[in-house]
């Protein structure tokens, strides 16, 4: 490799100031642009909605070399806890091994933490309270704007962006008709809630759950805190009835009551937290290309936000980092090289998962409440364990398989649903399975 290049992140959460550890390994220390105020470890700020950790972000904290630090962030989630309306509960595993969950993390203490160690450790450069404004077309340098109103253009080498789904360098490209960009909005928003702690210090729930009431057009869902509260989430249409148009101070309570019955003991604040809180927006971002002149490249969410409900944004963010920095050790700093092939690798992968966080909404907020939904999860645990490495659960290989590409989860996932609902027709139980049938169907269609 040539000497090292001048390297600016704009943006410094964890996907930005993971990519600058990653870069920081490399010998190259990088720069970061963050429009907000400085992290503070130990102190809650900016979004709270709390992040699901699965393997393959796990993976590239491992890269890293700081996962044993962010594991005292981590509450495990073994499954999902589905609270029906009458206000029984069912538990549904997310694996059947030990190793098979995911973990409950907040933003901010995630975030607060990795900034820590890239500026300590590694004598990264942090520019707070800074903002990008646009780019300049000519060679592809951000214009950064300081806390004092003034703008300059951003000295570097090359820039990877990091600034998330309302990405500005993004913006700034796509409106200049250098990239084309498309943000589709769901036609459904959250608003974040606090369940307390027990009148003991204790979880009110099941810590080591996920928590979800699906109500089919709409549901709430509740993640672990290290403090023993939840943070729970409502997921509604924004129109119709319900909806958060429909829904006001004066009803919500009424609302909760018939729906979330179970959960209104446990949500003192309900009232003020409704309207205190933001109605947030979700969605999918789509753009290409994703660099600008061998200069800039979009990473994470910046070029591939999508909707929550597979808990993989910062997951797939995450892995991101890792197979820049392989490109980077294979190609060096021939931007061009780099860039090509991280879009070609990455791009397949992103769609694949945007697709399947949008059904997995569906998913969580209507189809785990039909018996043959829990059929056919029971039958692709059971032939997991017939076929050992043939047969993995499409939701194991997003969660818990890094080594499958997303792509190739979707693309296998989508045939096994297809064999699913051909044994489980018409059947109503496990043991009532054609297994030869199954043999067959997974041999021929699997290969």
């Amino acid at each position: 490799m040539t000497s090292a290049p001048r390297v600016a992140i704009v943006g410094g959460g964890p996907a930005g100031s993971l990519l600058a550890i990653l870069l920081a390994r490399r010998g190259v220390i990088a720069t970061v642009i963050e429009r907000s105020p400085p992290f503070v470890v130990g102190q809650a700020g900016g979004r709270s909605i709390n992040l699901a950790l699965a393997a393959r972000g796990i993976t590239a904290l491992r890269r890293a070399g700081i996962d044993a630090e962010v594991t005292a962030l981590m509450i495990a989630m073994r499954g999902r806890m589905l609270h029906e309306q009458d206000g029984k509960q069912r538990f549904l595993s997310y694996g059947q091994r030990v190793t098979e969950e995911i973990y409950s993390v907040s933003r901010a203490a995630l975030n607060a933490l990795i900034f820590e160690i890239a500026a300590k450790r590694y004598g990264v450069q942090y520019r707070f309270g800074e903002t990008c404004v646009g780019v300049d077309l000519t060679d592809g340098a951000p214009l950064i704007a300081a806390a004092d109103g003034s703008t300059r253009r951003l000295d570097a080498d090359v820039v990877f962006a990091t600034d998330g789904a309302g990405s500005e360098v993004r913006r700034a490209l796509a409106d200049a008709g250098e990239i084309s960009a498309t943000e589709d909005l769901l036609d459904h928003g959250y608003k974040e809630l606090t369940i307390a702690a027990a009148q003991d210090g204790g979880f009110a729930l099941e810590p080591h759950a996920l928590h979800i009431w699906p109500r089919g057009r709409f549901m709430l869902i509740a993640l672990p805190n290290p403090d023993r509260t939840f943070t729970a989430t409502l997921f509604l249409p924004h129109t119709g009835d319900p909806s958060f148009a429909s829904i006001g101070p004066n009803e919500v309570p009424a609302f909760f009551r018939r729906e979330f019955a179970d959960a209104v003991p446990q949500l003192p604040a309900l009232a003020r937290d409704y309207v205190s809180h933001p109605t947030g927006n979700l969605g999918t971002v789509t753009c290409g290309p994703w660099s600008f002149k061998d200069k800039v490249l979009m990473v994470g969410d910046a070029a591939h936000a999508i909707v929550p409900f597979h808990g993989q944004g910062m997951n797939a963010a995450f892995e991101d980092c890792v197979a820049l920095d392989d490109l980077i050790g294979t190609h060096g700093y021939d931007w061009h090289a780099v860039f090509a092939a991280f879009e070609a690798e990455r791009a397949p992968n992103a769609r694949a998962i945007a697709e399947m966080a949008l059904e997995n909404y569906l998913e969580m907020r209507d189809e785990v409440r039909d018996a043959k939904f829990e059929l056919r999860a029971a039958l692709s645990f059971e032939l997991e364990r017939r076929f050992p490495g043939h047969w993995v659960p499409r939701y194991s290989m997003v969660m818990f398989h890094p080594e499958i590409p997303y792509a190739e989860a979707q693309r296998r996932g989508g045939l096994q649903t297809g064999i699913l609902r051909k044994l489980t027709e018409n059947v109503s139980s496990v043991t009532e399975v054609d297994l030869t049938r199954a043999t067959e169907l997974v041999s021929t269609v699997l290969g």
